[in-house]
């Protein structure tokens, strides 16, 4: 992925009908790890930051392979954003992608890194000598990262990226692709039959794939980022709608009402999960033995109501799509009430 810096990417209607919009776990961790090593005080993100940056410490994830290859505010090689397959694949989908990256492609990528930085350290040489014996090493980083970084925290983030969709989906039905292009981005416009990108370099439809791929981001600044590698479609990331909710704290629900369908307990703890932790934390906070705190937390894991993560030595539970469907339908009923 490239940092945006006037070009033309003309469209056909088989380029309009190609267009798209995916949401992708990789440039998830691309862009959020851009952000954990950029040592910001990020103004959105900060409580995330401050829980998150000492986990990745302590890992050793910033000095690993990722350390080298994602580097705030500088190329990052595009193998690891492959092209989403489908409108929301997971992240082990995408793994198997990067994975399977060709060594030409490698080369490719960590060729245009050598000549932006001026040398590949020893890991980078590494790379570029044995692709297939690297790759796997990377996407075991890249999993350890996203079970500390981003897994516990997954439900809040698609939930935004997820709405940023639909209501893009919503201008194209609605006014048309022309519309949504003038909307989503001050550095777009479009004039007809072309897109206009603003303080960019070249870019040519014969340098690009045909159609065109959409996809938000929580963690992209107000900047544009692109991705073009052919035969694949343009991609461009931009900042998703909604990114100044996402850590807000979300209204208390009817615990009563909730309590007479899950129970006490559960739902105390459900409440408790504004962000993840630990059976241990959780048992402290709420008042239930550690003991008791597990086995609820177990039963509600098996009906999908939470998702155990591990974070080192400890296991972090978070809630998931369907416990926060659920406790903003209780919420909704107390304004309601």
């Amino acid at each position: 992925m490239r940092a945006v810096i006037v070009a033309e990417l003309a469209f056909s209607a088989d380029d309009l009908a190609q267009m798209r919009f995916a949401v992708s776990p990789m440039w998830e961790v691309v862009t959020s790890y851009q952000l954990v090593m950029s040592g910001s005080a990020h103004p959105v993100h900060r409580r995330w930051l401050e829980r998150v940056c000492p986990q990745v410490a302590a890992a050793g994830l910033d000095r690993g392979w990722l350390a080298k290859l994602i580097r705030p505010g500088q190329y990052c090689p595009d193998f690891l954003t492959p092209t989403p397959g489908g409108p929301a694949p997971d992240l082990a989908d995408e793994l198997a992608a990067v994975r399977a990256t060709s060594p030409g492609r490698v080369h490719q990528d960590l060729d245009l890194l050598r000549r932006k930085e001026g040398h590949l350290g020893p890991r980078l040489r590494s790379l570029y000598a044995d692709p297939p014996s690297c790759l796997p090493r990377i996407a075991e980083e890249i999993e350890t990262y996203w079970e500390l970084a981003l897994a516990p925290y997954w439900a809040r983030i698609q939930t935004v990226l997820d709405a940023d969709v639909y209501h893009r989906a919503r201008q194209v039905a609605e006014h048309g692709a022309g519309h949504l292009f003038n909307d989503l981005h001050a550095s777009m416009s479009w004039d007809g039959n072309s897109l206009q990108l603003i303080r960019r370099r070249t870019l040519a439809r014969e340098s690009t794939g045909p159609g065109l791929l959409l996809i938000p981001s929580v963690f992209i600044g107000a900047g544009l980022l692109s991705r073009e590698t052919p035969p694949d479609p343009p991609q461009f990331g931009y900042q998703a709608r909604g990114v100044g909710t996402l850590w807000q704290p979300r209204p208390v629900a009817r615990t009563g009402a909730l309590a007479a369908v899950l129970g006490r307990s559960r739902t105390r703890l459900l409440i408790e999960l504004e962000s993840p932790a630990s059976t241990t934390e959780l048992a402290r906070r709420t008042g239930l033995s550690a003991a008791g705190a597990s086995r609820y937390l177990t039963a509600m894991r098996d009906a999908g109501l939470v998702s155990a993560h591990r974070s080192g030595r400890s296991v972090l539970y978070a809630r998931t799509a369907a416990a926060e469907a659920v406790l903003a339908a209780a919420g909704q009923q107390t304004q309601d009430a």
